[in-house]
Order: C-alpha cells, then structure tokens, then sequence
C-alpha cells in the first residue's frame, strides 16, 4: 500500500468528482474501479447534496459530491494550504480568480474554487480535524493529476509564486514535471485549448487499460481516446455517463 504524501501545505492532496447525479457516479465508478462508498454526509457548509468517500480496502481514494445546479460533471484536483481565505487573496494578486467559496468551516474543512492566471480551476483544500490521507499510486487509486494549459510560462509563475512548484523540462517528452522541494507534485501539457480544452485532468493507476476502457464503455461511459502506449505507460481517457472525464494508466510490462 502507498499512501501518497497529502500532509504538506502546497501539494495536491486529494481528488473528487463532482456529479449532477452523485448516486449515479456511484452505479459506474464503483463496478468500474472496486470502490465502496461511505453513508452520504452533506456537502460543505454554502453547498447543497450530498457527498460520498469512495474506498478501496477501506482507505479513502476519492469522492463523488452534488454538481451545483447547471454545472457539469467533472474531476477535482485540490491543493493543501493552511488557510483558503489568505491563499484566494494571494492567488487573485497573482492573476488568478475566485470562483466559488470559501465553503464549510474549520472543523470539518473548508474549500473554495479558483481558476489559475490562464483561466484553469481548481480546488483548494483546508484540512479539517479528521482529515486522512489517500491512498494513491496502485491500481484502481489516484496516480496524478496533469494541467493542460494554453500557457506554459503563464502557468509556471502563478504555481510557482502560490505553491513553490518549479518546472522541470522532460527530455523528448510533451510534457513537463512539477516538483516542489524536489518531489514530483504534478504534470503540466501544453494544449491549444482546441483539441484538449484547458483543464486539470486526474489520472488513476489501473492494471489493464483496455480492460478498463471496455468495462466503461459496458457501464454506459464512453472511450474519449483509446488505449494507446505512451512511454512507460498504457494510458486512455474515459468519459462517464453524466459527462465526467478521467484518465487511467498501466504500467508498461
């Protein structure tokens, strides 16, 4: 079991998907993935719903919440900081923009939205007293999470001033590597915004894409790029039935 290193202000900690039908969510990422699901506990404080911890053998790997109404389905990344409302403050002198929270209180965490100075949201997270790691890096769990933006530089001085995330270029790669205080944090991809639209993707570790990509696609998702071998790697992206995306990873054998 690996647990991946959430406790440090500055880092991406935890990955949740936020559904306009979060039982739904449960009907296919369950099957597809071998999670169990808490009882339902409300939403942050600000927010309607309900939410649910996804977990595999018992450790927490993910969840699925209550999409605002009109919002779309999507994937969550959330950064640790010690406090949300200093850090939306820091966060639009850097050029980035508030656009939802601060959510719930202190006790049991609290959250907001920003979007990064090239137009990406993404979460920030302010732990709570019973917050827990995730478990992460083995199959059917959290491996990383990849920014596509439109703007590389842009990007690298707003992470850089916010979080102490320094790029790291990857030779013959098309990607890039975030590290902060020398361990790898995250994945940036240049995109034109056309063909991949700016986002923040959430990638999980699987033990066979195709297997997976097939099993998607039988629980009513959809195969949005199929598996194909990427350096190290066999990777595709798959699409849930209400619209979510995510991507997932085998190791090359």
């Amino acid at each position: 079991m690996t647990i991946r290193e959430t406790r440090s202000v500055g880092v991406p900690c935890r990955v949740d998907t936020f559904q306009p039908d979060p039982r739904a969510a449960m009907d296919f990422y369950g099957p597809l993935f071998g999670w169990s699901f808490d009882d339902p506990v409300p939403m942050p404080a600000g927010l309607e719903g309900e939410y649910y911890v996804a977990r595999l053998r018992g450790q927490r790997v993910a969840g699925i919440g209550q999409a605002p109404a009109s919002s779309p389905a999507m994937w969550n990344t959330h950064v640790r900081v010690d406090d949300v409302g200093e850090t939306l403050a820091r966060a639009e002198q850097s050029g980035g923009t508030r656009l939802a929270g601060p959510f719930g209180t202190r006790p049991d965490g609290v959250l907001a939205v920003v979007a990064d100075a090239t137009g990406v949201p993404f979460c920030l997270w302010q732990a709570g007293e019973g917050d827990v790691d995730e478990l992460a890096n083995e199959p059917n769990t959290w491996a990383m999470s990849s920014l596509h933006t439109p703007d590389l530089e842009r990007a690298g001085a707003f992470y850089g001033e916010m979080f102490d995330w320094e790029l790291e270029q990857v030779p013959n790669a098309a990607f890039s590597l975030w590290r902060r205080s020398g361990r790898v944090v995250a994945v940036v991809t240049a995109t034109d915004g056309v063909a991949v639209p700016p986002h923040w993707s959430v990638n999980l570790a699987v033990s066979d894409a195709d297997s997976i990509a097939r099993q998607a696609a039988a629980l009513g998702g959809t195969i949005v790029m199929e598996p194909m071998d990427t350096p190290g790697f066999r990777s595709a992206v798959i699409g849930d039935p209400q619209g979510g995306f995510i991507a997932v990873s085998a190791t090359a054998s």
